[in-house]
């Protein structure tokens, strides 16, 4: 199954996600269905796996090797392996063709069950029962009704396979003449956990939160701060970088909610995804955001960052 991507409008923090299963076995009911889902726009395929089984020299349990894909050579991991599952075994299982940051990836599932056109807003945020579980590779729930579906964090799957390698691929050597203050949104607490340490590296402030609504909430808090102190908010903050796909308020968004707003616009804003494609970009510069990077590139984030800084700075003495 290859799928074809919906054309959503900017700054309406919509997205897409295909839904899919795993089962599980049960001591008590017989098989469990989990249900997962990921977003379609790093999704290139759906094809039947070819019963791959874990190899015992794999560098870990879940990879289970690779097939060949036309002229590709496709990585596969066990999603059910890595998620802490014991996985019902059945016929005509799915391996899930994702690409995102440079590399593309199978991913093996039970099976698929549909895509469905969403609103951040609906994503639940980690809560107890998330955070309870072994993984951290759940983003947040979708509530369908009858049972959740739990949205995966596929870049920090990948990163966590390999750490060592993503670390020293986005070191920085970038470092600015003065402390800047960076508002950093992120709900990857991988990549939170990396960018605060490059930033911090090139002399940055760093605040963090988990999504755009926190994001938004803090900016209205500075203003805030800034209105009782009747002094500008860019000498409160000097730039926000966020990531595209967020719960509760995406990127897009939340860009659009600061250049639309006549007290935030001068802040300067990176906008950053695993998926940077055309269309996208062409996204990101409808929302006026200030600059876009694709994650195999937030090596450049600080220096972009300081940048982007250093003009708006020469704009105001101007």
């Amino acid at each position: 199954m290859a799928t074809q991507e919906i054309l959503l409008e900017t700054g309406t923090n919509e997205f897409e996600m295909l839904e899919f299963y795993i089962d599980s076995t049960s001591t008590e009911d017989g098989v469990c269905n989990n249900y997962f889902g990921m977003n379609v726009a790093k999704v290139m395929e759906v094809i039947e796996s070819p019963g791959l089984e874990s190899k015992n020299y794999a560098v870990n349990p879940c990879f289970l090797g690779t097939i060949p894909l036309r002229n590709l050579v496709l990585p596969v991991i066990d999603l059910s392996i890595w998620l802490g599952m014991d996985r019902k075994k059945r016929q005509h299982e799915n391996i899930i063709v994702s690409q995102f940051s440079n590399s593309i990836q199978g991913f093996l599932v039970s099976g698929v069950v549909e895509i469905h056109r969403l609103n951040w807003q609906q994503l639940i945020p980690p809560g107890k029962y998330i955070r309870q579980l072994k993984t951290k590779s759940i983003i947040g729930m979708v509530d369908k009704g009858e049972y959740f579906i739990q949205l995966l964090d596929l870049e920090h799957i990948v990163t966590a396979l390999n750490p060592k390698s993503s670390e020293d691929l986005w070191k920085t050597t970038a470092h600015a003449a003065e402390e800047y203050h960076v508002l950093v949104a992120d709900d990857s607490p991988t990549i939170r956990k990396i960018l605060e340490k490059n930033l911090t590296n090139a002399n940055f402030r760093v605040d963090l939160v988990n999504n755009g609504e926190e994001a938004w909430n803090y900016l209205k808090g500075i203003k805030n701060q800034a209105n009782e102190e009747n002094i500008p908010v860019n000498q409160l903050l000097d730039i926000i970088i966020c990531d595209i796909e967020m719960p509760l308020l995406d990127g897009f968004t939340l860009t659009k909610n600061v250049k639309s707003d006549s007290e935030l616009e001068s802040i300067p804003v990176i906008l950053y995804s695993s998926i940077i494609t055309d269309e996208l970009r062409h996204k990101g510069e409808s929302v006026k955001a200030d600059y876009q990077v694709s994650k195999p590139d937030l090596h450049q984030m600080a220096e972009k960052a300081i940048q982007l800084i250093s003009e708006r700075q020469t704009v105001r003495v101007s």
